[in-house]
């Protein structure tokens, strides 16, 4: 039987035994407009503590929300730029007058700003170095990220994208075993579960896989 007191714990900030260039991301958050699954992290050599530092352009007016599933990596200088960094572009000028002292100009009304909606990252996503994801993207579970790459359309599950703008390189696996692996969702497994299935998991034996019950 498992012992459940050396179960891993989503609410540890510092989750690797003496490093602390590794956070999970759960218990840093502060803002209720951002909501983190379980056992995400943030690698950073820095300071991982500073996750939210990361999350630009991030203003109460827009009422946008940055949602980030479980079990999410997400390398050190990754930028999430949210809808606050959109500017007015139905008019002759794109510059804010309104926001400058001096100029007298009123803010425009915000249904005139080209919003994007809600950032919303899945579950098992690999995000690479210095990755910026722009305000409104959809990125699917299993999704890897290229490093250096700028996310501004959604990303399929299980794809690799990369480059500016990122681009679609290759799914990860056929059809088949993507479309099991969405209905499987085994990052809402128990923890019991899953630490039982890491030899699965870590490998790609979709036979092993569907033989887990």
């Amino acid at each position: 039987m498992d012992d459940k007191t050396n179960n891993p714990d989503p609410e540890t900030k510092f989750p690797v035994l003496n490093v602390r260039t590794v956070c999970y991301i759960k218990p840093l958050i502060k803002n209720p407009n951002v909501v983190v699954g379980d056992f995400t992290y943030f690698s950073d050599d820095k300071n991982p503590e500073d996750f939210e530092q990361h999350i630009t352009h991030f203003y109460d007016f827009y009422d946008d929300k940055l949602i980030i599933g479980k079990f999410c990596q997400i390398a050190k200088g990754v930028t999430f730029m949210m809808n606050g960094a959109n500017h007015k572009m139905n008019a002759f000028s794109t510059y804010p007058f309104y926001i400058f002292e001096g100029w007298g100009a009123s803010a425009p009304s915000i249904n005139e700003f080209p919003l994007k909606g809600d950032t919303i990252i899945g579950n098992d996503v690999w995000i690479g170095e210095n990755a910026t994801i722009l305000a409104g993207v959809k990125i699917g579970d299993g999704a890897i990220i290229g490093a250096q790459s700028i996310v501004a359309s959604d990303v399929e599950p299980y794809t690799i994208v990369g480059g500016n703008p990122a681009k679609p390189i290759r799914k990860r696996f056929e059809k088949e075993t993507i479309d099991f692996l969405l209905n499987l969702e085994w990052w809402d497994w128990s923890i019991e579960k899953i630490k039982q299935s890491i030899d699965v998991l870590s490998n790609a034996d979709i036979e092993k896989l569907k033989a887990i019950e």
